[in-house]
């Protein structure tokens, strides 16, 4: 109900911002991502486009150092393909509207673990560990979006220690405390939508 009700307000405005994109950089505005859902299935996650429209070629766009933090974290710190729009839209999480339509599908929550890459899971969590992770639904929002979000990184381990604990402890008050702080990362003076 609540994603129903979601996208029929965003319907009007996530248009507009497709227009906004498709006239900064001809392309669709919209595009998938492969995740790992629930008990290890994989999915297709929607979401806004906020680069260029070759964006996948990052040999093109990415420095060597660059390069290595997209491999480790599939993001990059000022990252050159991101268009103004998309500067905007992601420094209020609004490239991801897009993805109710995966929460009405069954594919998502709208609260748990960020969905991850294979590529991810494999290299940053352990066995027992995994089993954790994909034992719930991920969500468009969860604990690292309301908390540390970019401070949080794979690389440090601490994504992985966030991500966890949100699974092992999962509540209503948990959840109200997710949904919440995701208000202020998206709004909020510290926004940065990385």
């Amino acid at each position: 109900m609540f994603s129903l009700m979601a996208i029929a307000i965003l319907f009007i405005p996530v248009g507009l911002v497709c227009v906004l994109i498709c006239l900064e950089s001809p392309g669709n505005p919209l595009y998938t991502q492969e995740r790992i859902g629930k008990n290890g299935k994989v999915i297709k996650i929607f979401k806004l486009r906020s680069m260029v429209a070759d964006a996948g070629n990052v040999q093109k766009y990415l420095n060597f150092e660059q390069l290595h933090q997209w491999e480790i974290e599939r993001k990059v710190d000022n990252d050159p393909r991101i268009t103004k729009v998309g500067q905007f839209i992601r420094k209020c999480s609004i490239d991801e509207m897009p993805q109710f339509l995966n929460v009405l599908n069954g594919d998502l929550s709208v609260i748990g673990p960020r969905p991850i890459t294979r590529d991810e899971l494999e290299m940053h969590f352990s066995d027992e560990d995994k089993i954790v992770f994909l034992s719930v639904q991920p969500g468009i929002t969860g604990l690292w979006q309301a908390t540390d979000r970019n401070d949080a990184s794979f690389e440090s381990g601490l994504r992985q220690k966030i991500e966890l604990h949100y699974v092992r402890n999962r509540c209503f008050r948990m959840d109200w405390k997710c949904f919440a702080g995701t208000f202020g990362a998206m709004f909020g003076k510290e926004r940065t939508g990385r």
